[in-house]
């Protein structure tokens, strides 16, 4: 096959991804996906290969589950159904169970009519790039098997969501550890539906649920992490002390304190980063972010002892570069946080779990365990762009980015880079004060439209 005349990427950033019944979310692609999936799992291997699946709660779920679990076993694999749980279910229970790969099948915080496919590794880490790279390949050069008649899935295996339950119960101490604590939680009328209330309730918080009635067609629907104002609202008007919003596949938290302030992923790092720090559990004390983390957060950790390694934007670059670092605590502002003593992967229900027990710990309200760090004013420019040439190219920007930085020292950040999934340029500036960084971003963008704007 000529190289050059492949069609599109099938894996993205984050697994593949598009609409339901297109390309190449369509039965002939899963299918073939399923079967060389299962073919280079039992080459490996050398017998049938375990594949765990499950995924949200979109109505296409099951059947794209289906023709992945029909293309799989005629690829020599076998499969267990775990049914609606999150991405970190799968990632735990792959490692624990001993399965060659688990496949989750779910279009995270995207809306319908989305929907994709994630592969994690036995060991509970996401597929490498390479792997995905030798699946691609082999799926370009032979589609595989013409699917066969109506793909069914197995029964589902409802001892799987249980143990995932019991694994996150014991990451907390025994008894009732959340006793005392009110919190709301937006389930996003995704996978954290059919767990969130229990897990909280079981372990003694008096909790209050929104958004966990999925239909299969409302899954982030003005809710969960992408509509945080929801529980905003819901956490102040019923007095709670702690909301929390998880995304459709629960791989990420964004949070609320008392006042209705939602407080994103730096802020989780910050408090979870110094309560390790201080029970003498983060060595070396130092965590990962990503360029996107505000300044703020380097300089409150850094009075708290803790250091600041920075990488680039993605939940898999966190991961790679704590496991690089031998690190523990790592995450993104999205709330993909990766404690990687606890779990392989950003967990949105673990890292809620965690957040709460440090509350009910410390008998304070949430804003005043925050009180120590203070947010520099960002902002984020998006500038169309008709190519993505390499920046360092390009002389009048760079003129104008090494000026902007010139201007901002040590008291602010700059970062250019581009969109990994649309033709944008994205200028990122903090700084101490606000009407100065958007005058230095508006500098910027001119010099980026007129050498590669749209």
């Amino acid at each position: 096959m000529n190289r050059s005349q492949e069609p599109p990427r099938l894996f993205g950033t984050d697994g593949v991804r598009g609409a339901f019944g297109e390309k190449p979310l369509d039965r002939e692609t899963i299918h073939g996906l399923g079967f060389h999936l299962g073919r280079l799992l039992s080459e490996r291997s050398g017998d049938s290969p375990l594949v765990l699946l499950g995924g949200d709660t979109r109505s296409s779920t099951p059947t794209i589950a289906g023709w992945l679990s029909a293309g799989l076993t005629a690829g020599g694999a076998s499969t267990r159904y775990a049914g609606v749980v999150p991405t970190p279910a799968l990632a735990t229970l792959a490692r624990e169970l001993g399965a060659a790969t688990a496949a989750v099948v779910s279009a995270s915080h995207n809306p319908l009519p989305d929907n994709g496919v994630k592969l994690i590794g036995a060991d509970g880490f996401k597929w490498p790039r390479s792997w995905e790279e030798e699946l691609e390949a082999r799926l370009h050069d032979e589609p595989g098997p013409e699917p066969g008649g109506r793909e069914t899935l197995p029964a589902t295996d409802a001892a799987l969501a249980a143990r995932y339950l019991q694994d996150l119960e014991a990451s907390v101490p025994s008894g009732q550890p959340l006793a005392g604590l009110s919190i709301v939680v937006d389930a996003a009328n995704g996978s954290a539906s059919p767990f969130a209330h229990r897990l909280f309730a079981d372990l003694g918080a008096t909790v209050e649920t929104i958004h966990d009635a999925p239909d299969g067609h409302n899954i982030n629907l003005d809710c969960g992490s992408t509509h945080p104002e929801s529980v905003a609202a819901a956490t102040v008007a019923r007095g709670a002390n702690l909301g929390v919003a998880f995304d459709g596949d629960a791989d990420r938290a964004l949070f609320v304190d008392e006042n209705g302030t939602i407080r994103d992923g730096d802020a989780v790092l910050y408090l979870w980063a110094r309560t390790l720090a201080g029970d003498g559990h983060l060595d070396p004390p130092r965590i990962v972010a990503t360029s996107m983390s505000n300044l703020g957060l380097e300089r409150a950790l850094a009075e708290s002892g803790v250091g600041v390694t920075r990488c680039d934007v993605g939940d898999r670059v966190v991961v790679e570069t704590l496991r690089v670092e031998g690190l523990l605590l790592g995450g993104e502002q999205s709330g993909h946080i990766v404690h990687l003593g606890l779990s392989t992967t950003g967990d949105g229900l673990l890292t809620a779990l965690q957040v709460a027990h440090i509350l009910a710990r410390s008998g304070r309200p949430f804003s005043e365990l925050l009180d120590g760090f203070r947010r520099f004013p960002q902002i984020l420019v998006n500038v169309p762009v008709r190519s993505k040439p390499d920046l360092a190219t390009l002389p009048g920007v760079m003129a104008a980015a090494e000026a902007v930085r010139g201007r901002l020292g040590n008291d602010g950040r700059l970062v250019l880079r581009y969109s990994g999934t649309e033709p944008l340029a994205r200028i990122m500036l903090e700084g101490s004060d606000r009407v100065t960084i958007e005058k230095m971003a508006s500098e910027i963008r001119v010099e980026i439209e007129g050498e590669i704007g749209r």
